[in-house]
């Protein structure tokens, strides 16, 4: 988002920009309604050449907000200005939105943007400890480029508790002093490597069926709801797409994985026995990966 900020001022330096997490875009537009201040939040958002949001999921079952940004959106594509909005999903996987924003999403350019390679981030972070202006081991930054790789942000977001530390000890920081400082991001970071095929094989094992169950077309209750149960895990402990959890179990369309996420979460709600399952396997794969 920063270079589509920096591309767009190099063309007009006079142009207006606005970049925004999706949360305090929601968090202003609390406050504006409290303070009566409405014009003015919508003036400030409503006026730019280009809108910057981050995170656009975060509108999620948030319908006043959403009745908002439906109207912050059709007034500058009307006027044929530009918004750019990202999104940790595809956004028909965005649970809780109204049709006609989903159907905005979608009316422009949709691109997948892969995290960088280690030798990116190596550099990244190199740059932003150049930037603040603090000495940080090579080994340092390589073990911080290595073990948190999904997200830019969260990276850079280690780096700066690290320079933290750095500049309230006055110590350089070792490689145990850093895990020790980071521990709940590389645990949350070792959570997202879990795999389909770990969780399948973890649902197979505690209800003593056979992989080719996770796969085949069979419908039996002994099968179809454990089968559910290990789509539902692959929602809430993978970052795969619902078509790719689909694919991994026999090549199912996202609506089969929408179906069975929404099975196992009423099971749940109804049944404490299947609830402490599901419960008991959920902490199961996170540990293992601790």
């Amino acid at each position: 988002m920063h270079a589509v900020a920096h591309q767009a001022l190099n063309r007009n330096p006079s142009c207006r920009i606005t970049y925004v997490s999706c949360e305090k875009f929601t968090n202003e537009f609390i406050r504006a309604i409290q303070e009566n201040t409405l014009t003015k939040f919508r003036s400030r958002y409503r006026s730019v050449d280009y809108l910057l949001i981050d995170d656009i999921q975060f509108l999620a079952g948030k319908e006043r907000i959403q009745e908002e940004f439906f109207h912050t959106f059709n007034d500058i594509y009307d006027s044929q200005r530009q918004i750019f909005l990202t999104s940790d999903r595809p956004a028909g996987e965005i649970d809780k939105i109204e049709s006609r924003l989903l159907s905005r999403f979608q009316w422009g350019l949709v691109t997948d943007i892969q995290a960088p390679d280690l030798e990116t981030r190596v550099a990244i972070l190199s740059r932003k400890a150049e930037a603040m202006g603090i000495a940080v081991e090579p080994e340092i930054i390589e073990f911080l480029a290595k073990n948190i790789s999904r997200n830019v942000r969260r990276m850079e977001g280690a780096l700066t508790r690290v320079a933290g530390y750095v500049g309230l000890t006055r110590k350089k920081a070792d490689l145990d002093t850093v895990q020790r400082l980071l521990r709940d991001i590389l645990r949350e970071e070792n959570l997202s490597r879990i795999t389909i095929e770990t969780i399948q094989k973890k649902v197979v094992d505690y209800y003593h069926l056979r992989m080719a169950d996770m796969l085949s077309r069979r419908r039996p209750a002994n099968i179809a709801f454990p089968r559910q149960v290990a789509m539902y895990l692959s929602r809430i402990l993978t970052e795969h797409s619902l078509q790719e959890i689909g694919n991994a179990f026999g090549g199912r369309d996202h609506g089969t994985v929408i179906h069975a996420c929404k099975t196992v979460e009423n099971m749940m709600d109804q049944d404490t026995s299947i609830k402490h399952s599901v419960e008991f396997l959920n902490e199961q794969l996170s540990q293992a990966m601790e």
